[in-house]
């Protein structure tokens, strides 16, 4: 075993840095942006929620008039069942297609508060 005194002493050559030192060690995150930010999601999100409601909202008012429609039906059958060759529901426009009904044939049977509440909304006043 050698005495610390001979260890100093030996040749053995130490690692060291180069000169000028090491250069600079890449430590931060680097990763490539990926997709919509956080913003754009939002808004597309939001953009999506608008689209939904508003075809629904569509849809509601199509059923609605097509309910009406079938009201109506009903009460020209009720009112027209003693006229001879009266065909209950047979178009006047003499086509095939939809064509879509105007305000009076939807609310020809209805009450007068009804068509002013269909025309002016709701008001609330008398």
């Amino acid at each position: 075993m050698q005495s610390p005194a001979n260890m100093a002493a030996s040749k053995v050559k130490q690692d060291m840095p180069p000169p000028g030192g090491y250069g600079p060690i890449d430590y931060k995150r680097n990763l490539p942006r990926r997709g919509l930010s956080g913003y754009s999601m939002f808004a597309v999100g939001i953009g999506t929620l608008l689209f939904g409601y508003w075809s629904m909202m569509k849809w509601n008012r199509e059923r609605r008039v097509l309910q009406m429609l079938r009201e109506n039906l009903e009460e020209e059958a009720i009112i027209m069942k003693d006229v001879p060759d009266w065909k209950v529901g047979e178009s006047v426009f003499h086509t095939m297609r939809w064509v879509t009904p105007i305000m009076g044939e939807l609310y020809g049977l209805r009450t007068n508060e009804e068509i002013l509440n269909a025309t002016y909304g709701f008001i609330w006043y008398t």
